[in-house]
Formats: structure tokens, sequence, C-alpha cells
């Protein structure tokens, strides 16, 4: 009998292995060329399998953006819906930021002031010089 450990290590992935490699290294604009070269169906199934692997979470989302919910979850169930709404989300956030990083802010103040150092000698001095 097979435990759902073994079905996931022994998926295959439903696109040849040159094209997985050729989307995981392509930029946004050439990635969605690659996408729409595959069947919807294909394109589900590969979204699917790609969330199942941590470092190909990234290429996932993007690759469900172009997917319906429909299929998604007719082909991975709660997973599916899941990884449509990710996928949306996602979606909405690279538009807002063009890099897809958060922007940098820094301070315009200074963060502490420092009042001078009185050395022990400096005081000493200053007392004989005096006296």
């Amino acid at each position: 009998m097979f435990s759902s450990r073994d079905a996931y290590d022994n998926e295959r992935c439903p696109v040849r292995e040159e094209l997985l490699g050729e989307m995981y290294r392509a930029n946004e604009h050439g990635l969605a060329r690659l996408v729409e070269s595959v069947s919807s169906d294909v394109r589900a199934q590969l979204a699917l399998f790609c969330y199942r692997r941590s470092h190909l979470h990234s290429l996932a989302l993007a690759i469900a953006a172009s997917c319906s919910e429909r299929e998604l979850a007719q082909l991975g169930g709660r997973v599916g819906s899941v990884l449509y709404a990710q996928s949306r989300a996602s979606a909405g956030r690279a538009k807002s930021s063009a890099s897809g990083r958060k922007p940098i802010t820094l301070s315009t103040k200074p963060l502490a002031t420092f009042s001078p150092l009185r050395d022990e000698e400096d005081d000493d001095v200053g007392e004989a010089v005096t006296a």
C-alpha cells in the first residue's frame, strides 16, 4: 500500500524536463510565452506539481495565475483552490511594485544623539591648572 509520501515522490512532471527548466530560468515575459504554449489542463497540473515543491513555489504561483479556479480545484481539490487564491494575491502585489520588492525607506533624522565623552584625566588636568 502506498503512503501519501510515496505518491508525492513518484509524481511525474506533466511537461518535459527541458520545458520546466526553461520556465524556471525565464524572466516574467518569457515565462508568459512558455506557459501559453501548454494546454490549460496540463498548465493546471504543472502549477500543482510546482506548488508541492518549495523551490518551485513562485513558478507555481505564476503558472496558476493563468489557470481558472475550476481547473485547479478539479485537479487539486482544496489545495487547488488555495493555489488559485494565492496566485491572484501574488499577481496583485506584483502589479503594485514593479520589481516585486518592498520599497526601502531611509531615515532623514539621526538615529541617536550622544553627549560628548569626558575623560576623568581631562577633569584632573583642568583642576590642576586652575589651582
